[in-house]
């Protein structure tokens, strides 16, 4: 970890880049195995930008030139994050995906949650 809270690109595995990458994958997944209805076609679309933003936005942290940057695309990882939350439980509460098939993805959503709500408190210095 460099000053203020910057990774170099690398990572040990188990790394946050890595996970919000694999994360991306599993929502590619997901979507593409929706029912082919209007409502699923347009929630697919908001949770498949939504939930593809979150390591996108990390690399993005991840290159970040100051701590106040680090901190803002943080900021957007976690908003991300929160609005892929808010999707997969429409897909859930809308019945258009079997609840079981969601709970893992449910479960990594709100661990992603948590540890940016934890880094950007320690960017703030809110420890």
């Amino acid at each position: 970890m460099v000053e203020g809270g910057m990774q170099n690109e690398e990572g040990p595995p188990g790394d946050l880049a890595i996970r919000t990458k694999d994360f991306a994958l599993r929502i590619i997944r997901l979507v593409s195995a929706l029912p082919k209805n209007s409502a699923a076609r347009v929630i697919g679309h908001q949770v498949l930008r939504s939930g593809t933003s979150i390591g996108a936005n990390y690399r993005e942290a991840r290159r970040a030139r100051s701590k106040a940057e680090f901190t803002a695309k943080i900021g957007d990882c976690l908003k991300e994050a929160d609005e892929t939350a808010y999707w997969l439980e429409l897909l859930d509460e809308a019945c258009l995906i079997p609840t079981h098939k969601l709970t893992a993805l449910h479960d990594e959503t709100n661990q992603l949650i948590a540890i940016l709500v934890t880094t950007l408190k320690t960017s703030k210095g809110q420890n």
